[in-house]
């Protein structure tokens, strides 16, 4: 899912960006490079970028050494990067931030460092976020147990088309979190859920 996400991000970043055009064109390079499989390219691409503080570059330096793409992998390399570009606002950065708190992977394993990052993302949109703190309320990890609030990060998730957050809201103890005047929305997100494919539900 991380793979797919980048991939998702690095294309928007690159449509969208956010630096003037002698950065933009770099960033492109990189992208390019990335896309043809060019790893070691762009991160030349990337570094200097990153170095100026463009936070695009600095997540996709963090995606590189995340997943050992150019570099060999580093968690505490990729944690640097994705943090500069998380402390920017970029939301991927933090829901990856995110993820590399709850698991220990290159930053100190701490679960309330995890729902300080999701909840940042989650708030402003981002569905992978979303869904994550979705699982940090339901399991308590980093939070008091809260299935309400589990059930809201889910169905935003789930609004946004993510199958994984439709089945965890299903899963949820429907007595904590649907009100009788809730049963038709519920009724209506399973209906959702498998149309969507997911057969679980």
């Amino acid at each position: 899912m991380k793979n797919i996400i980048a991939t998702i991000c690095l294309t928007i970043a690159a449509l969208l960006g956010t630096a003037g055009t002698v950065w933009s064109s770099d960033f492109q390079k990189g992208v390019a490079a990335y896309e043809r499989g060019d790893y070691s390219e762009a991160l030349r691409e990337w570094e200097n970028l990153a170095k100026q503080r463009d936070a695009r570059a600095q997540f996709s330096l963090g995606f590189l050494y995340d997943n050992g793409k150019g570099v060999a992998q580093d968690y505490e390399a990729a944690a640097k990067w994705y943090t500069l570009a998380a402390e920017q606002g970029l939301l991927a950065a933090q829901t990856n931030l995110g993820f590399m708190s709850a698991n220990g992977l290159g930053i100190p394993f701490d679960y309330k460092t995890a729902v300080k990052w999701y909840t940042l993302a989650a708030a402003k949109g981002d569905a992978d976020a979303q869904l994550s703190l979705g699982s940090m309320y339901a399991d308590g990890k980093g939070v008091s147990q809260d299935y309400k609030a589990a059930a809201k990060w889910y169905t935003l998730a789930a609004e946004q088309g993510l199958l994984e957050a439709q089945y965890k809201l299903e899963a949820l103890p429907q007595k904590d979190v649907v009100d009788d005047h809730d049963k038709q929305t519920a009724v209506q997100r399973h209906t959702l859920a498998v149309k969507q494919g997911n057969v679980e539900a």
